[in-house]
């Protein structure tokens, strides 16, 4: 009877840390990188492969970076609201297509509008890792002096956009030395 009640047990308490793991938000967990410089980016362009997406081009200023992907369901649903952040041109955004088909991505951004100042093209995902990327959507504001301010995990909405990110925008603009 013994040897029956132990798999059963040990089979509960996985189902419970399982459990207690699925029900908690994924945009919660805190990223290590908040506070430090954001990791390089020197990817080619998604419009152009012969070109280069590079951290020099953000010197000095607040900008998003918005990881993304064709194959990705929740992408699709935050993409009206950088549609609508684009427009306010309040900070630039940029892409980092990651793990995606460079012809899909570009019909995608083609046939839905492109919210994109610039889109780097990660389809390996070597610089996403660098990044703390383990899953799309995924937005990082990063300040004037390079440094991640915010990360936020999963779909982005205006909801999100004006409490989480406005607040600490203007802050971001600002250069210290």
């Amino acid at each position: 009877m013994l040897r029956f009640l132990v798999p059963v047990a040990a089979f509960l308490v996985l189902c419970g840390f399982l459990y207690a793991g699925l029900s908690k938000d994924p945009s919660l967990i805190p990223s290590p990188l908040i506070g430090k410089p954001a990791p390089a980016l020197r990817l080619p362009t998604l419009h152009d492969p012969a070109a280069e997406l590079t951290s020099e081009r953000f010197a000095g200023a607040p900008w998003v970076l918005n990881v993304w992907g064709t194959w990705c369901f929740e992408c699709r649903a935050e993409h009206e609201a950088l549609l609508a952040i684009a427009r306010t041109k309040a900070v630039p955004i940029y892409g980092l297509d990651w793990k995606d088909d460079r012809a899909s991505a570009l019909e995608w951004l083609s046939k839905l509008g492109n919210p994109y100042d610039a889109v780097a093209f990660d389809s390996e995902g070597r610089v996403a890792i660098d990044w703390g990327v383990y899953g799309a959507p995924e937005t990082f504001l990063v300040d004037a002096r390079g440094r991640i301010v915010h990360k936020h995990i999963g779909p982005l909405d205006m909801q999100i956009w004006r409490s989480e990110f406005l607040p600490k925008l203007q802050a971001a603009a600002e250069p210290r030395s």
